[in-house]
């Protein structure tokens, strides 16, 4: 058999791109009319009171964490089961990142493990709700309100996620969302920061733009700032996407749904499910764990072959050269290391046809009797 099928594509509209080219013709292409729309209506989908949009989740990110006060000398802990610009944007802020171990189960950053990693230098943790599943946030804002310290919840492959019946994005001093075309929902590149501070909002919103205040001169920069800017075309984008958000998370539900019933037959591997706590998982990818024994990467190799793309989700960062050089190495984080080994990310988008997943499912099945 030979087929071929994408990884994943965003799902676009005839009022998706009917907004972007009203924009288009406004002549107006940063920091207009969507900007506000966009943020207004995400903040109210959230149930947040401040909703602030950049141009990346990295970005976003790292604005998170230098709009809280942390810097060189400042430690930030994270799980090294993610993808890289989670950890990278604390180097970027001149902090220093310290990865703690994960849960097996849910795939997130383990609170007991969390808590052995704080030192006297740790001001934050940054959890990923990895997979769109909601890390436990219940144990982590205990933790850090026992130990005096800040929660950024990197939501980048959750939006909508629950966490005992709360929307990842408000537990923490804010939350963070994304928008590549791989995500839930598009904007092309683009991110949210939601937030309760009315203070922290506004601070936000001139580090993205220069450093200038809000109502301030154009050429006045009170504080050093970035361009961070979200474009007005990728806002529109938003403004559309965001107002059918719950239409496209349950047709992911759905292709979920299939795939877990088509794998259900399928020996040596089991698609990724609701841990307690989580009272709604967002489907970011169809993620699947392998049986012991069986060798990922040949049947990555075998799949391919197939014509079937798939991809190795998580590469361990702490065995990436940039956190290698800074005293990380194997056996440092076994459960990531396992959990690494033996994860791979299926076919998945919000309109991937049943007879699709039905092709998929038994490419792997073959594949998997294979190795």
């Amino acid at each position: 058999m030979t087929y071929r099928t994408p990884m994943s594509a965003p799902e676009i509209s005839e009022e998706d791109i009917g907004l972007v080219v009203e924009v288009l013709r406004s002549g107006t292409l940063s920091l207009g009319p969507y900007l506000d729309r966009f943020e207004s209506a995400f903040a109210g989908y959230i149930g947040a009171r401040y909703a602030v949009a950049v141009s990346s989740g990295t970005a976003a990110l790292h604005l998170c964490l230098l709009a809280s006060g942390i810097g060189p000398g400042d430690e930030v802990i994270t799980s090294p089961f993610s993808f890289v610009s989670s950890a990278n944007c604390i180097l970027h802020a001149g902090a220093a990142p310290v990865f703690a171990d994960i849960d097996e189960d849910s795939l997130n950053l383990d609170p007991v493990r969390a808590a052995e990693a704080v030192t006297d230098k740790t001001r934050a943790i940054l959890p990923i709700h990895v997979f769109g599943q909601p890390a436990d946030m219940t144990a982590i804002m205990a933790l850090a309100a026992d130990r005096g310290l800040t929660v950024i919840e990197d939501a980048c492959e959750a939006i909508g996620a629950e966490h005992r019946g709360v929307k990842v994005g408000r537990f923490g001093k804010a939350g963070v969302f994304s928008f590549y075309a791989n995500k839930q929902m598009t904007t092309g590149e683009g991110a949210v920061i939601t937030t309760e501070d009315a203070a922290f909002a506004t601070l936000l919103r001139s580090l993205r733009n220069q450093g200038r205040d809000e109502g301030g001169a154009w050429l006045s920069h009170p504080r050093l700032g970035y361009n961070y800017r979200m474009t007005e075309m990728s806002a529109a984008l938003g403004v559309s996407q965001i107002s059918r958000i719950e239409a496209i998370l349950a047709r992911r539900a759905a292709v979920a749904k299939r795939y877990r019933e088509e794998l259900a037959g399928v020996e040596g591997a089991a698609l990724i499910s609701p841990v307690e706590g989580t009272t709604r998982l967002s489907w970011f990818a169809a993620a699947i764990r392998l049986a012991d024994g069986i060798h990922r990467d040949r049947v990555i190799a075998a799949l391919d072959a197939a014509g079937v793309p798939s991809r190795a989700y998580f590469s361990p960062l702490h065995l990436e050269p940039v956190y290698r050089a800074r005293g990380y190495g194997p056996g440092d984080f076994p459960v990531t290391e396992r959990v690494a080994a033996s994860t791979l990310a299926l076919p998945f988008h919000s309109n991937m046809a049943d007879s699709d997943i039905a092709l998929v499912c038994e490419a792997l099945a073959r594949a998997l009797r294979r190795s």
